[in-house]
């Protein structure tokens, strides 16, 4: 992954958009995701989202729209703050409003971004097949191998070094168990046969 990585993807999904402006919105996008107070959310999980995107997004009814707000979805990632889908999606919007996408691609990308706050899909939502998918993307790193989801927890837990041990581990506890309860975690058939069965290996951990 790189700033031409992303400018690449983004150029795709806006063909028409200015390629000066969409340079200058990728390199935003990549210094973002690089910010120091980052240890998983950063390129490489960005890498790894694109990664699944790509072997799906066949799948998908609007894939230019999942596709940016995956590139969107931790743009701006503070771990002390609660309102970072919103800053995100926000983002997004004013993004693809200079670049001059049409109002129901940003709205959707808004959409999908913020719908990784809850990891549910909106009542209204126009297709929550599609949201399924983008959300079942952001959490697959849950079914990951034993040597990766080993140091997603690592990860995690680096971005959260301000919360003491005790208070941190019961809150992650937490955390993990509500994915853990849910039946089925993944919300997609594809992922519900790819890696349903390793999250749950991964997840007893928690128990």
């Amino acid at each position: 992954m790189s700033s031409e990585g992303i400018r690449a993807r983004v150029q795709r999904c806006l063909p028409s958009a200015d390629s000066v402006a969409t340079e200058a919105l990728a390199n935003a996008l990549w210094a973002a995701w690089q910010e120091p107070q980052r240890a998983y959310h950063t390129t490489q999980h960005l890498q790894e989202c694109l990664d699944s995107f790509d072997a799906v997004c066949d799948a998908l009814e609007w894939p230019e729209a999942v596709e940016l707000a995956l590139i969107f979805h931790d743009a701006i990632y503070e771990p002390q703050r609660h309102d970072n889908e919103k800053r995100s999606a926000d983002w997004a919007l004013s993004a693809l409003a200079g670049l001059d996408a049409d109002v129901f691609l940003r709205e959707r990308v808004a959409a999908l971004v913020m719908a990784t706050q809850s990891h549910q899909s909106a009542a209204d939502d126009r297709s929550p097949a599609d949201t399924a998918l983008l959300l079942d993307i952001d959490l697959a790193i849950l079914g990951s191998d034993a040597t990766r989801f080993a140091e997603y927890e690592q990860q995690i837990r680096k971005e959260y070094d301000f919360v003491p041990e005790a208070e941190y581990q019961a809150a992650r506890r937490r955390v993990m168990q509500g994915f853990a309860k849910r039946r089925p975690l993944f919300q997609s058939a594809i992922f519900q046969q790819r890696l349903e069965e390793a999250a749950a290996r991964n997840l007893l951990i928690f128990e």
